[in-house]
């Protein structure tokens, strides 16, 4: 998985030792440090150097949990978008959902890409923490290397993240150096993809790196849905001011445009006590497939005739509540990076400021969505990073404020539509934080962190419901259908004035015969403020020059939030408890590397997203606190360097993780397997009742069982040239995919394989490459959402080949 590139001629890094940087403390750093191969020996398997703990050491030599992908590794599987790291970490599930990304790492993460929740997985570009998910998508390119940090990261970064980390490193400016590479592809879906860098060199001490990528694509389904329309633009500078201080400044941008996703209909359902269950289904439910094939998006002929069967009751007329979709979304950052050695030790500053804009109207939970929404973010970290005595230390201090405003319509009904317009949150958050390692012996290494965060939010909303009702006696043929919009404004009807209640709508006569508009306004203003302290303790030991073994106990924890909901307004934050024993080794001259880690995670107090309805039946995506998991198991990765041409890999993993208690109330009868019982809560009107939910025992999402990844390449020389055959195949077992449990929800074991083979002269100066990605042609559950009868899913991509000829200079 770590693969390799090109040696740069650096040391060889000594078990439990790192590179040190240049200058006169020998401070380790990372700012200039990438995924580069050191030698050890002409034939063995090579280094990849990360910088995961704010410091350059060889990944074997880095005692934590951490897969990394280098840049060659991200090129060549054709990475473009961060879903497609699944197929390189067994442990790591990353599903669109929508227009923004869900991550979940050994079956900790969220379903929610809501601007009032965090994620759980912390997404990190060039050292900088990314708040929304949205603006992840487009920055898979010119990369050094990317390293996936499983567990709590709860002392050496931005924010607290319980489920681990993401780390995307771009290649830095090379100084002194002139030189770049293309890459340019074309596939099946009319799949488009350029993408290229050029270095300059600046005088002796400067340099400037320019990349960029475009890509284009038809979409994965038979009505044009879930396509690519992407591009993005970085722009960074590099000095060594002083031989004692280095600077990097940076800009990105990058653009989302076209269709954007589509969803799949699977199946309508009906549920409650009284209901026989369907043979094979779950309990308690009518389930009636839809026949819809999973290649057909929502706008196709045959979705958009379901959707007119369904609601046949609206006068005999078509009601279409996706007319259109579209996404039109920009994303700016800026960010630099000063590194002072001072002779005592190294000072790291990184100020960053992110703009982000994310327009469209997307297919949601089944129910369309659209959706403008506006957020800045700053930033700014600071580490002093120094040597005392036996102690290494870093010392730190992280400063984040974010503020996001939404405006948003969905589409509740046939004639109905909710508004937030706006919801604004404002997040201020900071955090010192300190990390030890005492060296007790050359070969014995004790290790100790701490951090205190302070957060923040506000929260403030107005909430509009516009429902359009048949007077009594009446069947209204013509009664307008209501729009996706983002503002209620923007309606093509009068609309009564401001609500006296949340409960007590204002009411003005329809636009058509025999019809009335009735509004109801909800305002929310609600602040939290959460502090939390957390902490790691690892031991570390070197068995042999190439074997390290390692243990540690780390904490990290998710702040809390909110929800534009009556009777859910805000959540708690989440908790996990890390404990993990490792060892990493090399054997036979290298030939060999085996790694092995087994863990034991405690999760509390766990935040589940989902499509739900509040206690005045308004819909969407609400976090609730319910309940806490326990998650063990053991992973083991291993590659073998069988001669000079030849190398295989495995990567294999047993989870079991299961809720020890998962408890909610709804509304309604629940599609689900959790056991179910009536609720004491008074039915909403008096007529529909609540009901309790309890789902312990069961496993958590996205945690198959059993994941395997294996891999390998062949290169055979043809003179000065080379063929090099590629393959990798991932395995998982079943897994539930999303929040209700239903059969329908279940993934069942599945493989996915990729191929390529690849010509160019030994030098690697060019390339010929074809490529073959899902060779089974699965298209997966990656979220499968239920709502109003219908349960719609988000897939994985189809089969995808074609060709990339590639060039360096």
């Amino acid at each position: 998985m770590a693969m390799a590139q090109d040696a740069t001629g650096q040391p060889p890094v000594a078990a439990g030792g790192a590179v040190p940087a240049n200058g006169a403390s020998g401070v380790q750093t990372g700012s200039d440090v990438g995924a580069v191969a050191q030698e050890r020996g002409s034939t063995g398997i090579q280094d990849v150097i990360v910088t995961a703990q704010r410091r350059s050491e060889s990944s074997q030599k880095a005692a934590i949990a951490i897969s990394v992908v280098s840049g060659a590794g991200i090129t060549g599987a054709g990475i473009t978008q961060p879903e497609r790291l699944n197929q390189l970490v067994p442990a790591l599930t990353i599903a669109n959902v929508g227009p923004s990304a869900t991550s979940f790492i050994r079956g900790v993460g969220n379903f929610s890409v809501s601007v009032t929740s965090d994620p759980a997985v912390a997404f990190n570009y060039d050292g900088v923490y990314i708040g929304r998910l949205t603006a992840t998508s487009t920055l898979f390119f010119d990369l050094d290397r990317v390293e996936v940090l499983k567990g709590p990261q709860g002392t050496l970064y931005g924010r607290n993240a319980t489920a681990g980390a993401i780390n995307v490193l771009p290649t830095q400016p090379k100084i002194g150096q002139l030189g770049g590479y293309g890459t340019v592809s074309y596939g099946n879906y009319n799949a488009f993809a350029a993408e290229g860098a050029v270095n300059i060199p600046i005088g002796e001490n400067g340099a400037v790196r320019i990349s960029g990528v475009v890509d284009r694509r038809d979409g994965f389904y038979s009505d044009g849905t879930s396509d690519d329309k992407s591009e993005g633009l970085r722009i960074q500078a590099k000095a060594n001011l002083t031989p004692a201080i280095t600077a990097r400044v940076a800009f990105d941008y990058s653009h989302l445009g076209g269709v954007g996703s589509g969803i799949s209909y699977l199946n309508t359902y009906a549920c409650s006590a009284a209901t026989p269950t369907t043979p094979g289904a779950t309990p308690h439910c009518v389930v009636t497939p839809t026949n819809i094939p999973r290649s057909d998006g929502n706008l196709s002929p045959a979705s958009q005739a379901f959707e007119t069967s369904r609601n046949s009751a609206i006068a005999g007329r078509k009601y279409d509540p996706f007319p259109s979709l579209y996404q039109n979304s920009s994303f700016y950052g800026s960010n630099a990076d000063v590194e002072w050695d001072t002779g005592k030790g190294v000072l790291t500053v990184i100020p960053a400021v992110r703009f982000d804009q994310v327009v469209n109207r997307n297919a949601g939970g089944g129910f369309p969505i659209a959706n403008n929404q506006k957020d800045i973010q700053y930033s700014v970290e600071t580490r002093f990073a120094g040597k005392v005595s036996l102690f290494d230390y870093t010392l730190g201090f992280f400063y984040y404020n974010e503020n996001a405003k939404l405006q948003a319509g969905t589409v509740a009904s046939a004639t109905s539509e909710n508004f937030q317009d706006p919801t604004r949150v404002n997040t201020d958050s900071y955090a010192p934080f300190l990390r030890l390692t005492a060296h007790l012996t050359d070969r014995l290494r004790l290790v100790g962190g701490v951090r205190y965060t302070h957060d923040h939010k506000e929260f403030y909303a107005h909430g509009i419901t516009i429902a359009e009702t048949c007077n009594a006696g009446f069947t209204c043929p013509t009664a307008i259908l209501p729009p996706t919009i983002t503002s209620y404004q923007a309606l093509p009807f009068a609309i009564p004035g401001q609500s006296p209640s949340a409960v007590v709508p204002s009411r003005v006569p329809g636009p058509t015969p025999n019809t009335t508009i009735a509004r109801t306004d909800i305002f929310f203003n609600n602040q939290l403020t959460n502090r939390k302290v957390t902490y790691r303790g690892a031991l570390e030991f070197d068995l042999t020059p190439t074997s390290l073994l390692y243990g540690s106990v780390e904490t990290g924890f998710r702040s809390g939030g909110f929800n534009n909901a009556v009777g859910l307004e805000t959540y708690q934050p989440e908790t996990l408890t890390a404990f993990t024993i490792g060892s990493k080794n090399r054997f036979f001259d290298n030939r060999v590397q085996l790694n092995v880690e087994g863990f034991y995670w405690k999760y509390n107090n766990e935040q589940i997203a989902h499509a739900a309805v509040d206690a005045l039946n308004r819909p969407g995506s609400y976090t609730q606190n319910i309940g806490r998991s326990e998650i063990k198991g053991v992973e083991a990765e291993g590659r073998v360097l069988v001669t000079k041409t030849t190398e295989l890999n495995a990567d294999v993993q047993y989870l079991d993780a299961k809720a020890k208690s998962f408890t909610y109330t709804t509304l309604g009868y629940p599609y689900t397997n959790c056991a179910v019982s009536p609720s004491n809560q008074a039915p909403l009107f008096g007529v529909v009742p609540f009901f309790n939910v309890n789902c312990a025992g069961l496993p958590a999402y996205n945690s198959p069982k059993w994941s395997l990844n294996l891999g390998g390449s062949q290169t055979v020389p043809v003179g000065d040239y080379k063929l090099v055959f590629g393959a990798d195949t991932a395995y998982k077992t079943s897994r539930y995919t999303y929040f209700d449990y239903a059969t329908e929800q279940l993934q069942r074991a599945s493989w996915t394989t990729n191929g390529q083979v690849s010509f160019g002269p030994a030098d690697g100066r060019w390339s010929i490459q074809g490529f073959v990605r899902n060779i089974e042609n699965h298209r997966l559950l990656a979220a499968p959402v239920a709502f109003g009868g219908v349960l719609s899913a988000f897939t994985t991509p189809p089969r995808t080949f074609g060709g990339r000829v590639s060039a360096k200079f």
